[in-house]
């Protein structure tokens, strides 16, 4: 089944971390995407970089409907209208982009599906704002100050904020960015270190991912 944005919502605000991943071994992949569920995940992302990107997307899709089907798939690094509908096509619960684009907006729009769009600057977070996003993604997060986040929520309370780029898995991290008013994060090589995946150390996955979640739903 889709998720609609507002079910996708309910999932993110009780497992408040989305996984940023991409790899072009489907059984890796596969073994990444069980990690993450068994540790709490409800919202996956996949990156589509790299050629092949859609076929480890569709088998996904495919062994998340089958496997985990209260767990939600989406598609990121997504930078246009058409790149957007074909993965709806492919079934994606939602579409992430590193930039702001109206078109894409569009297609989430017309699909009943969350549309997260890359944003950086307040400019840039009212311009997603107007064109209907409800969560953007601050990205690269590393560059700001927590602070920033703070002051951008104090003008503008009615967009909620996910903080993507730098985010580890560790209290001093998450608690800063959260404090400072972001509502969710997304970790991708913080959470699948290279080293990690070439040893095939899903359980260190699976762990990281608990420990993570345990820390937020703490505060």
């Amino acid at each position: 089944m889709k998720f609609s944005k507002e079910t996708l919502y309910d999932k993110l605000n009780e497992t408040p971390i989305m996984p940023l991943f991409n790899h072009p071994e489907i059984e890796k992949s596969k073994a990444v995407v069980k990690a993450c569920y068994d540790g709490g995940i409800r919202v996956f992302e996949y990156t589509n970089r790299g050629a092949g990107a859609d076929k480890v997307f569709a088998a996904l899709v495919k062994y998340i409907r089958s496997d985990f089907p209260d767990m939600a798939i989406g598609i990121g690094t997504i930078y246009n209208a058409e790149e957007a509908e074909y993965f709806v096509s492919l079934d994606a619960d939602f579409i992430v982009q590193p930039t702001l684009d109206a078109g894409v907006a569009q297609v989430c729009q017309k699909n009943d599906i969350a549309w997260f769009p890359g944003v950086l600057t307040p400019n840039e977070i009212y311009k997603a704002y107007l064109l209907g996003a409800d969560i953007v993604k601050i990205f690269p997060a590393n560059i700001l100050n927590p602070s920033f986040i703070k002051s951008v929520r104090t003008v503008m309370p009615q967009v909620e904020m996910m903080i993507t780029g730098g985010v580890e898995p560790n209290e001093e991290s998450l608690n800063t960015w959260l404090d400072a008013g972001a509502k969710f994060v997304g970790m991708g090589g913080q959470l699948f270190p290279k080293a990690i995946l070439e040893s095939n150390n899903f359980t260190w996955i699976e762990n990281t991912v608990k420990e993570s979640l345990r820390i937020l739903s703490n505060r």
